[in-house]
């Protein structure tokens, strides 16, 4: 059995609970070595077999699997955040597929989350935005038609860009006529890392910022106005709200205080 397992944005306590428990269970383990915390290693059977994929392509992963699977050994598959996102799995179990190996996908916290949480920022946010976008500039590795920044960020809803740290300044470029030039912004380096950085700027002002902070690879640009002070109470826990597992608060108005008066 092939096991894809999220990994977690770094910090070694965040992979789940799950994915500790798959992970110390295989005799293989093959794992994104320019990515994963090696800490997360730590939680695999002292005597496994490691293979970093970032030396390898997707055949010899696969067979590295096959081979494993013919001797009767299960596969830890090691994905940096969550494997959903960004992390070229589907190729890997269509290939699985046609080979008849079986496998399961463990999910994992992604670092856009993880960035919110060292941010202490909550990304949909009553009256600001109750949208994500999770994506990405296009580069070496090209986006669909419609999906380019410029077009996307006229939704004005959270986003959250993977993998453009190193094109901030065309990220920024495309992002500010939707957005506005004063939109907060932030820029997470290895977010839960030992090594983590944070640069909070306006639009404006991220490119200079981020480059004055050295971070131009592995790290998420957050981006709206969910980063700024402004927004509006949810009624999930407002007492005037009901739902299944509430009533809600009578309302009672007070009489106005008058001088004098007994």
């Amino acid at each position: 059995m092939i096991y894809f397992i999220g990994a977690g944005p770094g910090d070694a306590e965040l992979i789940t609970v799950k994915g500790m428990r798959l992970l110390g269970a295989c005799d293989v383990v093959i794992y994104a070595g320019s990515l994963i915390n090696p800490e997360i290693l730590k939680y695999a059977k002292k005597d496994a077999e490691f293979h970093d994929s970032s030396r390898l392509n997707l055949e010899e992963i696969i067979e590295i699997m096959k081979k494993a699977c013919e001797g009767g050994q299960d596969v830890a598959r090691l994905h940096t955040g969550d494997p959903s996102i960004y992390g070229a799995v589907r190729e890997q179990m269509e290939r699985l597929d046609e080979l008849g190996i079986g496998y399961e996908v463990c999910p994992g916290v992604s670092s856009f989350t993880a960035a919110a949480a060292v941010l202490k920022k909550e990304l949909t946010v009553p009256g600001v935005s109750q949208t994500l976008i999770i994506t990405r500039l296009g580069g070496r590795t090209p986006v669909p038609e419609g999906e380019s920044l410029k077009s996307l960020a006229k939704h004005g809803a959270s986003m959250a860009i993977f993998l453009s740290a190193d094109m901030i300044d065309k990220v920024i470029d495309e992002l500010t006529n939707s957005y506005g030039p004063d939109t907060p912004a932030a820029v997470v380096y290895k977010a839960t890392w030992p090594e983590q950085k944070i640069v909070m700027a306006t639009l404006k002002d991220m490119p200079q910022r981020a480059k004055q902070a050295g971070i131009d690879r592995t790290a998420i640009i957050l981006v709206g106005d969910f980063l700024g002070k402004k927004y509006e109470r949810s009624m999930l826990y407002h007492s005037a709200f009901s739902h299944g597992f509430r009533t809600a608060e009578k309302y009672i108005a007070k009489p106005a205080h008058r001088e004098g008066m007994q």
